[in-house]
């Protein structure tokens, strides 16, 4: 509802038009945006005073118009204008003796102007407006083919828009939430000594062992690429062959011949120069004959040797055990990049590619990387708390009106600290206390969401890392710990979300790791390197993994992973 003192917009539109702006100043320098001689909204809008304290100043602003409506009969027109740099628009008024008006008001419409920035009337609830003088550029907008109208939109239905939803106030937050956020992960790291360091994304080892991961392969191209070449151009038949054979015979012969004879020289060097002309097509034929259309196989199995690599390649599923080949001379390293999981799941937690921050810690052990994992998720919030508080109201506001209390209690709140044992027992007790999950609870399992978000949740309240798993639900590079039935493994969990990182101190010991790799049924060749770390030099290490999608739906609220990242990747889907 409206403040029923406050004057009618048409009156407070008036007013705005009447009152005799301010002499307009040259835009201050520093306002302007470095690249592009505009101001941003921002830097008008996020200022403590609302942007008053810039009344007078011409400033040139582009943007896209949120919402536009003509008033006065026609006469002027306000805009809602946005230009993604936050989430307040800055009230644009424009005259129709400036531009035609039905071509601004449309929302979508791109506008690029220049004006004076002025303090509306008093009862108005922005601080500051622009009124325009001089329209520069419209990008214009075809209401009725427009795909992003100006009514309530879902989540799903933007899914199916992709290229355009961003243009949304929810998905443009997210864009900022999480650009903060990676510079957040960044600026943790830097300031703690450690290297950023690009690992591959094409590779040829799985790290987690479970074999859900993308092939890369040039071999299906080529095979069909041949196919069309084999029907365009037929592969020789026997008998161009063996007349081809014909002709290097008689080619030789000739040689021998004028050799016997005892020949000019020229006779016999053009002579030898046709029989390695005849030679040369008989191996090109013979080549060709060998061609077979489909993916080439030997002793019955694809062969790899003829692939792009010599071997086979994947997308990879982590980062780790290469960035632990820098650990282990560098000390502190991190990688922050994208992976891949080829799982069929359709559920909101999950995605085909997705992004991964991978710290690894020379020199350590699980305390040391609990305690990073819990500083980093700390700071990740205070972060959010510092600088897109903002953006964290509009998701209160929309989505989840407890986020920025979460981000507070976790940012200011030490974890909890139990092993896992320890949270198999308060599980078994919640059980017999009444509490029903859907996944059974005993000592062995893999910690299912429900019992993960139970402890956070509901017997904590707050984060838990749970640690020392059994050594069967875990990969085959965590460390042994010395009841041979767990390893020195570690999970951050967290409310709403649950999982948050996954870690561990890493194996270093050669024979250990050499005998895990053959409990997993993995093959020792593809990991020879990664043993060569612990045969030369080894050393304590530990580290983690945080899914940095899971971040931001713990962050803000959002239900489903898909909408936290720019360009889901999903089972059927692959939009752009």
């Amino acid at each position: 509802m409206g403040d029923p003192t406050a004057p009618p917009v048409a009156e407070l539109a008036a007013a705005s038009l009447n009152d005799a702006a301010p002499a307009a100043a040259a835009v201050d320098d520093s306002l302007k945006h470095r690249f592009s001689d505009r101001v941003l909204v921002a830097t008008i809008l996020s200022r403590a005073d609302g942007g008053a304290g810039l009344a007078g100043q011409r400033v040139r602003v582009g943007g896209w118009v949120k919402t536009g409506r003509e008033q006065g009969k026609g006469a002027f027109a306000f805009l809602e204008v946005n230009d993604g740099s936050c989430p307040a628009n800055l009230q644009v008024i424009v005259e129709a003796t400036v531009a035609d008006l039905s071509q601004l008001v449309q929302t979508g419409t791109c506008v690029h102007v220049v004006g004076v920035l002025k303090v509306p009337p008093e009862g108005a609830k922005q601080k500051i407006e622009l009124r325009v003088e001089e329209v520069l550029h419209v990008g214009p907008v075809d209401p009725a083919k427009y795909p992003i109208p100006k009514t309530k939109l879902t989540l799903e239905f933007l899914r199916d828009r992709i290229h355009f939803r961003v243009r949304t106030n929810t998905i443009a937050a997210i864009a900022r939430i999480r650009n903060a956020l990676a510079f957040a992960t960044h600026s943790f790291f830097q300031e703690h000594g450690f290297l950023y360091v690009h690992t591959p994304i094409i590779t040829t080892s799985d790290c987690e062992g479970a074999g859900e991961m993308f092939q890369v392969t040039t071999l299906i191209s080529e095979a069909e690429k041949l196919e069309k070449e084999l029907l365009a151009n037929p592969p020789p038949t026997e008998a161009e062959v063996e007349a081809a054979k014909k002709v290097v015979e008689e080619k030789g012969a000739e040689v021998k011949r004028l050799k016997t004879e005892k020949a000019n020289k020229d006779e016999i060097n053009k002579a030898v120069e046709a029989l390695k002309d005849a030679k040369t097509s008989l191996a090109k034929l013979e080549e060709r004959s060998k061609l077979k259309p489909g993916i080439p196989q030997k002793d019955g199995k694809i062969d790899y040797g003829q692939d792009f690599f010599g071997r086979q390649a994947f997308l990879t599923v982590s980062g780790q055990l290469q960035v632990e080949t820098y650990a282990c001379a560098v000390s502190n390293v991190y990688t922050f990049g994208p992976t891949f999981r080829a799982e069929h799941s359709h559920t909101s937690r999950h995605l085909a590619e997705f992004w991964m921050i991978e710290p690894e810690i020379a020199f350590a052990d699980l305390e040391d990387d609990m305690n990073c994992a819990e500083d980093y998720v700390k700071y990740m919030c205070q972060w959010l708390l510092d600088k897109c508080f903002d953006d964290m109201q509009l998701m209160a506001k929309l989505y989840d009106k407890g986020c920025i209390d979460r981000l507070k209690m976790v940012a200011s709140t030490p974890f909890q600290r139990i092993s896992y044992t320890e949270a198999v027992r308060l599980l078994e007790e919640a059980v017999k206390d009444g509490k029903k999950f859907d996944n059974k609870v005993e000592w062995g399992i893999d910690l299912a969401s429900e019992h993960e978000r139970y402890l956070t949740e509901v017997k904590f309240q707050k984060p838990v890392i749970v640690y020392n798993y059994p050594k069967g639900i875990k990969a085959f590079y965590m460390r042994l710990n010395d009841d041979s039935k767990t390893v020195a493994a570690m999970d951050v969990l967290v409310p709403k979300v649950g999982e948050l990182i996954g870690g561990s101190q890493r194996e270093e010991r050669y024979e250990v790791i050499q005998q895990r790799i053959l409990e997993m049924g993995l093959p020792l060749e593809p990991y020879e390197w990664y043993l060569d770390l612990r045969r030369y030099g080894t050393v304590k290490h530990a580290g983690f993994g945080l899914g940095f999608e899971r971040m931001i739906l713990f962050a803000t609220g959002i239900d489903n992973i898909r909408d936290v990242i720019p360009f889901p990747r999903y089972p059927g889907r692959a939009d752009l």
